[in-house]
């Protein structure tokens, strides 16, 4: 292996981009099991060892939930890392120290080795041989992770629980935000057997944090995991209609009770608790591409635009019930939408039909998606005014240019890939800059 200060991360992710992605392939093949990523971490001295993890798993919020804990946890003094997925724009997104993404030449470095081991492994024809792109980038960023000196480490699942390579850490808290038909030709057909998966990550001796009530088909599933390994279930009291920020600050600020319940302290020697997570914090906690307030420029003046990378129906029902009650944001919707190929998409559109959304349907090259063209047809189906304009760039244009002439404003939503593509292309509210 070069020296790591020779080290270009370019040259490094195409290494990595030589491995299997299941991020851009469909999942029907997907291999899973632990046993290829256990390897590489041995190979590695077994970094997440000396790690405290809260582990984070769920349909949707669970990206929000992991930068609230990581605010709070900053906001007590504390050393922290987050690893998450996707990202919007960089892959460097995945991987935080401090609230800030790892410097290139870091996590360069930190994946050469992950690579060498896993051609190592296909050296020794052990488990490793079969690590696929997340494999590696899960066992580089544990590395990160074991040798920057944490007091924790906030890890976000990437698909399921069970099986994701994210499991090979022991939590000292599993949450599970929540439940919902997503990936259903691996994790299973019904929302009890998505919990089995998405509950996996809970282990003996950690507690469970969910919103999942216990009366409820995916709630009785992870409650029972629960019992059997004698973890206490944790429950949040939001309110009913609660936003989407209230409702994952209540997971967050549950979490942070708990362990300061359990003794964890911060720097300044007080317990862990759900005030850390104050507006600053909460500030701080904000992602690109969730409810992100934007606009772009038109020749009529600048349109108002959401981003948000909601992708199954019901968390996108709470977005725009939550961006109804937002001011500034006048007149009808004009959606942009791409989604991949195993979502639900009938579903999805039939939720912005009842919203009086109009349709621009595109796609992401290089993505397993559906096609703009059966997008638009399922949205017509659902009698919805929608057009089908494959370019991302050029389907941008077009829905900024009916929101201008209608008075309305554009939601970028069904992908965080889609919304990574656009994000460049508008501004923040108020900013000068032509885009």
């Amino acid at each position: 292996m070069s020296p790591a200060h020779a080290l270009s991360l370019p040259a490094v992710l195409d290494r990595l981009d030589r491995l299997t992605d299941w991020e851009k392939r469909p999942r029907g093949g997907m291999r899973v099991g632990l046993d290829p990523m256990r390897d590489l971490l041995a190979r590695l001295g077994e970094p997440q060892a000396p790690l405290r993890v809260i582990h984070v798993g769920g349909t949707k919020g669970k990206g929000s939930v992991c930068a609230l804990l990581e605010a709070g946890l900053i906001r007590a003094g504390l050393r922290v890392g987050r690893y998450a997925s996707p990202h919007v724009e960089s892959v460097t997104e995945r991987v935080c120290l401090q609230g800030r993404p790892v410097e290139g030449s870091v996590l360069a470095s930190a994946l050469a080795r992950a690579l060498d081991a896993h051609e190592a492994a296909r050296r020794d024809a052990t488990a490793g041989r079969d690590a696929t792109w997340f494999d590696v980038l899960t066992a580089a960023a544990l590395t990160i992770f074991g040798e920057a000196g944490l007091d924790w480490a906030v890890i976000e699942v990437g698909l399921g629980g069970r099986l994701d390579s994210t499991n090979a850490v022991d939590g000292e808290v599993a949450v599970v935000t929540n439940v919902a038909l997503e990936h259903t030709e691996i994790l299973g057909a019904t929302r009890a057997a998505i919990a089995a998966e998405k509950v996996g990550i809970l282990k003996p001796g950690a507690a469970l944090v969910t919103t999942l009530a216990p009366e409820d088909e995916a709630g009785a599933v992870a409650a029972a995991r629960a019992a059997a390994l004698g973890c206490p279930t944790l429950r949040p009291a939001t309110p009913p209609g609660a936003s989407i920020a209230e409702e994952n600050a209540g997971l967050a600020g549950l979490v942070l009770d708990h362990l300061g319940r359990r003794g964890a302290l911060g720097r300044d020697g007080a317990p862990l608790r759900a005030g850390l997570l104050d507006g600053a914090a909460r500030a701080d906690a904000r992602l690109p591409g969730r409810l992100e307030r934007r606009r772009i420029r038109h020749a009529a003046g600048p349109v108002a635009l959401v981003l948000d990378g909601a992708h199954v129906p019901f968390n996108l029902a709470a977005v725009l019930r939550d961006l109804a009650r937002e001011p500034g944001l006048p007149g009808p919707c004009i959606a942009l939408v791409a989604l991949a190929g195993d979502k639900d998409a009938a579903g999805f559109l039939a939720v912005l039909a009842r919203h009086g959304a109009s349709v621009i349907a595109t796609e992401m090259p290089e993505r397993r998606g559906h096609a703009a063209a059966a997008l638009r047809a399922l949205a017509a189906a659902e009698g919805m005014e929608a057009e089908a304009v494959a370019a991302p760039d050029a389907a941008l244009t077009r829905a900024a240019g009916l929101a201008a002439q209608r008075g309305g404003w554009v939601l970028v939503t069904g992908s965080l890939h889609l919304v990574g593509a656009l994000r460049a292309a508008t501004e923040v509210p108020g900013t000068q800059g032509v885009v």
